[in-house]
């Protein structure tokens, strides 16, 4: 009896199997940019620049699409919770795909979503605001320590490359 069983479990596995493909590869994986350490450095130097400008040391967070930090930067004489707001802000940008000013005012203005400020990780200040490249968001940056909100979304603003594309507008 175990040789006629053997020999029905042996055709069992000797049948192969064929994959079946639901979608396109397209389906299952999509190419994402992100923001690499080299564009990092360079838009850490153009938003330092640019508080120079305003006489200001600044704190700067620039995440990637992940939300991994590429780079944190504390500006002399900065106090140290500014760190951590610019990373928030960051964040905040980086989930919303909105610059943190306008979100901020969008938010005051409508009861439904005022209370946005109280998610742990979101921070309604100015200063943070989404990076993309090709319509595509590559990552955010959070400045904190320009003195004023409009001077923190000023700077945060100037995180730019646009000779090869890398933007603070879709």
């Amino acid at each position: 009896m175990f040789v006629l069983l053997s020999s029905y479990l042996c055709f069992g596995q000797n049948k192969t199997e064929k994959a079946i493909m639901l979608y396109s590869i397209d389906q299952y994986i999509k190419p994402v940019y992100n923001l690499s350490t080299d564009a990092a450095l360079e838009l850490a130097s153009r938003i330092s620049k640019a508080a120079y400008t305003k006489n200001k040391n600044v704190s700067i967070v620039l995440l990637d699409a992940s939300r991994t930090t590429v780079l944190r930067m504390r500006g002399n004489g900065v106090g140290p919770h500014n760190t951590e707001a610019s990373r928030r802000k960051a964040y905040t940008a980086l989930s919303t795909k909105t610059p943190t000013l306008l979100l901020l005012r969008n938010s005051e203005k409508n009861p439904d979503t005022k209370n946005q400020n109280s998610l742990p990780e979101l921070l309604l200040l100015s200063g943070g605001t989404p990076i993309w490249y090709k319509g595509e968001i590559i990552g955010s940056v959070g400045v904190s320590g320009g003195g004023s909100p409009e001077n923190d979304d000023w700077i945060a603003q100037s995180a730019s490359i646009p000779e090869i594309g890398i933007t603070t507008t879709k």
